[in-house]
């Protein structure tokens, strides 16, 4: 049986915790940022945890992760 391939593309925009959580970046911060709030600018510069619905999607891409 050959070995299972991560998805590299996931590997690069998702990291676990020590708790084995994912945690991902929020979206909106790439470009049109002069009309968004300092508040919420620097909300999305955290990283979240990814939701319940897509972790069995996640762990099937990012099998050693």
């Amino acid at each position: 049986m050959p070995k299972m391939k991560t998805k590299r593309s996931a590997a690069k925009r998702f990291t676990v915790t020590g708790t084995g959580k994912l945690m991902r970046f929020k979206a909106n911060k790439r470009h049109i940022l002069t009309k968004k709030s300092t508040k919420r600018k620097r909300n999305l510069r955290q990283t979240t945890e990814i939701d319940q619905t897509n972790l069995k999607t996640m762990k099937k891409v990012l099998p050693y992760l």
